[in-house]
């Protein structure tokens, strides 16, 4: 019923950048808090940063002053812009959304699919 698709992962070298997107698409009345967690090799998910529907934005300490969050709310979609990238930035990130649905009650939280960045030289 929903769906949510990350694009713009890839390889990028220690200091460089990227711009993550997730579109949520399907039978949507509204969507919540929106977020991007990551997951490193062999390590538990961790969230990265989270933006709520009126803007307001929270960081892991790991990643203050090197990255945004952002979002669209009339396109569905979140952003995170990640710069200084480090080697320990590498992992599979996945965007997650706190999600109304036409015709139900209440709301689901809904992952995408993740997408990896690695940093390395």
């Amino acid at each position: 019923q929903v769906q949510l698709v990350e694009s713009g992962g890839g390889l990028v070298q220690p200091g460089g950048s990227l711009r993550l997107s997730c579109a949520a698409s399907g039978r949507i009345r509204s969507i919540g808090a929106m977020g991007w967690y990551r997951q490193a090799p062999g390590k538990q998910r961790d969230l990265v940063a989270t933006i709520t529907s009126s803007q307001d934005a929270y960081y892991a300490d790991s990643v203050k002053g090197r990255f945004t969050i952002s979002r669209d709310n009339a396109k569905n979609t979140v952003y995170l812009q990640l710069n200084s990238l480090k080697p320990e930035d590498t992992g599979v990130y996945y965007c997650n959304a706190d999600t109304a649905l036409v015709g139900l009650v209440g709301s689901l939280e809904v992952w995408g699919q993740g997408i990896l960045v690695t940093v390395s030289s």
